[in-house]
């Protein structure tokens, strides 16, 4: 297993201060977010939940479905970012919070930057996750080493046939603009 100190950790953040009135809000979200990662655990998955909210309304929530879906892409963040978009009818969740049991490992990173969702608050850190067994700090360690000595190898392929689709994109105005 990795490791890495915790001063030098990319992926803790710092606690955020609020006022007493905002605090009771953001922890009611974020007790939601505890109780799914609960239900996860209950129901055979991990444990990890996640709560979006907009205008201080939830608007989809779930949990790790992980061993039960046998997808290693239902993570917690991943399965509330779909819920919210098919409700919201948007690929965009832009003005969006996520509340989350546990810090998000790179792939929910992802989704919650594509998804344009701008403030994400969390319970557990992903040391604390390390910790019983989840190592997401041995991704982010394997993505600070050079390419020849990672897990996973990449190399690339039929670029030139590729960029065709990227072609085929821009000419289509149909398509809505990131």
């Amino acid at each position: 297993m990795a490791t890495i100190d915790a001063d030098q950790c990319p992926i803790d953040g710092e606690a955020v201060l609020l006022g007493s009135a905002t605090l009771e809000g953001e922890k009611s979200f974020m007790q939601q977010a505890i109780a799914e990662a609960e239900e996860g655990v209950l129901s055979g998955g991990g444990p990890f939940g996640a709560v979006v909210v907009k205008d201080g309304e939830v608007v989809a929530f779930a949990h790790n479905e992980v061993v039960p879906s046998l997808d290693p892409t239902a993570h917690a963040e991943v399965n509330a970012i779909r819920k919210a978009c098919k409700k919201l009818k948007t690929f965009s969740l832009e003005g969006c919070v996520l509340y989350t049991s546990c810090y998000p490992c790179m792939m929910c990173h992802a989704a919650i930057h594509w998804a344009r969702i701008g403030r994400v608050f969390y319970g557990n850190s992903a040391l604390d996750a390390q910790g019983i067994g989840f190592d997401d700090v041995a991704i982010w360690d394997d993505l600070l080493k050079p390419s020849e000595g990672r897990l996973v190898q990449y190399s690339s392929l039929c670029a030139e046939e590729a960029k065709v689709t990227f072609q085929k994109w821009e000419e289509n105005l149909a398509f809505e603009r990131y």
